[in-house]
């Protein structure tokens, strides 16, 4: 199965992949996040053939227009917490940070049978959890007054 790793920043995504035996399929490679970008990334993804696994890192909110464009596409994805990740180790005493380590780090994730796919949420869903996070802040600043 190969492997591909996202890192997702504000405006724009490292990609990298990987094939079963270690051998790199993708050097990383930036896409932004426009409908030309995404749909770039997707056609580069799906270049690599049938049996493709897209892992990146939950952002706040910045992975979600990038795993539903590529769900959409019918790539299969799955988005991880950072800690997961983290904790995934990398093999490496040094802190090296940039996105294209990253990338790589996130593709080189080895247990791909516990990886659950991305699904969409719902509008209802979405506007419950803006509805929450506005109720929130209201109630966060009336308080402090």
């Amino acid at each position: 199965m190969n492997a591909v790793g996202i890192d997702v920043s504000k405006g724009k995504s490292m990609v990298a992949a990987l094939r079963p035996m270690g051998e790199v399929a993708l050097l990383p490679q930036e896409f932004l996040h426009t409908g030309v970008g995404l749909e770039q990334m997707a056609y580069a993804i799906l270049a690599l053939g049938e049996d493709t696994c897209v892992v990146m890192e939950a952002t706040g909110r910045y992975h979600e227009p990038v795993a539903a464009a590529l769900h959409e596409y019918g790539i299969y994805v799955c988005v991880l917490n950072p800690l997961y990740i983290k904790q995934s180790g990398g093999g490496s005493i040094r802190k090296v940070k940039t996105d294209k380590a990253d990338a790589m780090k996130i593709d080189g994730l080895d247990n791909w049978v516990d990886l659950r796919e991305y699904t969409p949420m719902d509008t209802e869903r979405q506007q419950l959890k803006l509805c929450s996070r506005q109720y929130n802040l209201y109630m966060k600043t009336v308080v402090s007054l």
